[in-house]
């Protein structure tokens, strides 16, 4: 076999490639995002109309119906339509075909709802277009609460404080906070002082609004200066609205604190988050498309401190979700597994061989697979998760064949008496064709896991990639590496090769014959019962 001739005439080469693939597989371990599930991309788009007041039946009929019609004849490869429609609120999902260019359909969705505006019922506010990303969850949630806090502040301290320092972070998507209360000005007004004075709610929300403005008024050029000129008459203190004139009553000024009260207050709660018993605020962190969980979590528990050093002592925060947690859990157990199953092997091999150096040749084959197999999803785009690490968990058991036949086929041409180099040569070329038909079999396996579509097509695939590029890396491995380590470390053992075939060095010689002599009892134990049991058949 040609590569196998060429590993042994050009054997630094391939120690190259051994250390080339080492270096880019553990450079894929270092930057490729970790997770549970591999990314889920489904090309969906979800329209968020709300118009305050609206009935679940309104929503459906003036605003749902039309704007699905009109997604029909304007929007490219739609699969389907699905829409909820609630009290003030509808939801509509629009789900593409696999290969539609999700970027494109969110700006035909997004024209098309801005143009849609003008037949809508009249105060209608363009829709939130959003990308629906089923990999956007959850990673960390923080607990907002103090003893002398409000909830508004607390509500306050969490979206325009330690929310906006948050979504700084890379991969990190954080939305408003769940619970406390939405800090904003109010006016109680008094019913009976507004019927005394004749006057209406409407005729104080257009005082507010028209006295509560900021306006350019342009430049003043004044010698060899010029000076900008505005209108400014929003107060500077929030009770001077108080003193705003709403309108002038059989001669007398009615002001604002004549009919109501001014006052720092919040919107009507709908969400309530409870921290031990006493109310607070939630902010959640999301993780945004394939981004790290990993190193999000990490990166905002690195600046909650700078953040909270520049807010009040009094407001505390903790942190009550971690999916960092049950994504290392997850990681390490399947990392376990393939270490112990990867030292069994080994150990099997060691106990069969009774060679360490045969161990350590197949021992070093089986992480450069690993590693190769990692190096090539990094290219792809995929990250290191449970089903791609389950995929090279499996494959371990598999990869350590290629390898082990061709050391144990090298030993069995050794035995034969045979020169080291005609051994390795003919050890290699005798299983090559066997070892690739059966490599190509394992591989054919997954090629019905490529076919699938929708959610399963991303579970799974990465899983079937990483065993089919481990396998293909065993192979290249087995008749390139391990053939040039073979050739370099078993010439310590060609003596005793030529002494006996069954003579064995090394410190772990008398384990193995004793191990020999136990494996000989059996399979002779094993034979007397079987010749006895065809001998003495029991009739049915």
């Amino acid at each position: 076999m040609w590569i196998v001739r060429l590993a042994i005439r050009q054997p630094y080469t391939f120690v190259v490639v051994a250390l080339l693939i080492a270096i880019l597989g553990v450079t894929a371990i270092v930057t490729m995002p970790v997770d549970i599930f591999p990314y889920i991309d489904i090309p969906v788009v979800s329209v968020v109309w709300s118009y305050t007041g609206l009935s679940p039946e309104e929503m459906e009929k003036r605003i749902v119906t039309t704007f699905e019609r009109s997604m029909t004849t304007t929007v490219n490869d739609i699969e389907h339509i699905e829409s909820q429609s609630y009290s003030g609120v509808a939801v509509v999902r629009v789900y593409f075909q696999p290969n539609a260019n999700v970027a494109v359909a969110l700006s035909q969705v997004t024209a098309i709802s801005q143009t849609l505006l003008r037949i809508f019922p009249p105060g209608t506010f363009p829709p939130n277009v959003l990308k629906f990303d089923a990999s956007s969850v959850p990673i960390l949630q923080l607990g907002l609460s103090s003893k002398t806090l409000s909830e508004q502040e607390l509500f306050d301290l969490g979206q325009n404080f330690i929310r906006t320092q948050l979504a700084t972070i890379q991969g990190a998507a954080v939305p408003l906070p769940y619970g406390g209360k939405y800090r904003q000005v109010m006016v109680d007004l008094n019913p009976e002082e507004l019927y005394a004075k004749q006057l209406s709610p409407a005729d104080v929300s257009n005082a507010l609004g028209l006295q509560n403005l900021i306006y350019p008024a342009g430049d003043a050029k004044i010698g060899d200066k010029d000076y900008q000129v505005k209108l400014n008459s929003s107060p500077v203190v929030l009770n001077d609205l108080n003193s705003l004139p709403v309108r002038v009553v059989n001669g007398a000024t009615v002001y604002m604190r004549d009919i109501g009260q001014v006052r720092d207050g919040y919107a009507v709660q709908t969400c309530i988050v409870r921290t031990n018993g006493t109310r607070g605020a939630l902010v959640t962190v999301m993780r945004n498309g394939k981004a790290s969980t990993l190193a999000v979590v990490n990166d905002v528990k690195a600046a909650l401190p700078k953040i909270l050093a520049g807010l009040t002592s009094e407001l505390n925060v903790r942190q009550f979700f971690d999916q960092s947690l049950f994504v290392r859990a997850a990681i390490n157990g399947v990392v376990r597994e393939a270490v112990m199953a990867a030292f069994l092997t080994g150990l099997m091999i060691l106990l069969f061989l009774g060679s360490w150096r045969s161990t350590l040749i197949v021992c070093v084959s089986i992480p450069l697979s690993i590693l190769c197999s990692l190096a090539v999803l990094n290219l792809l785009g995929d990250t290191i998760n449970v089903m791609t690490l389950g995929g090279m968990a499996l494959a371990v058991g598999i990869l350590v064949d290629d390898a082990t036949v061709a050391i144990e086929n090298i030993h069995r041409n050794m035995a034969m008496r045979k020169p080291l180099v005609r051994a390795v040569l003919d050890g290699a070329q005798q299983i090559a064709a066997p070892a690739f038909v059966a490599t190509l079999s394992i591989c054919i396996v997954f090629v019905p896991v490529l076919l699938l579509t929708g959610a399963a097509k991303f579970l799974f695939t990465p899983m079937a990639l990483a065993v089919v590029f481990a396998m293909m890396a065993s192979y290249f491995l087995s008749r390139t590496l391990v053939v040039t380590m073979a050739h370099h470390m078993l010439h310590a053992e060609m003596k005793h090769h030529a002494a006996a075939a069954d003579v064995r060095i090394g410190p772990f010689r008398h384990i193995h014959l004793a191990f020999e002599r136990a494996f000989e009892r059996m399979r002779s134990s094993y034979a007397t019962l079987l010749h006895w049991a065809l001998d003495h058949p029991v009739p049915i």
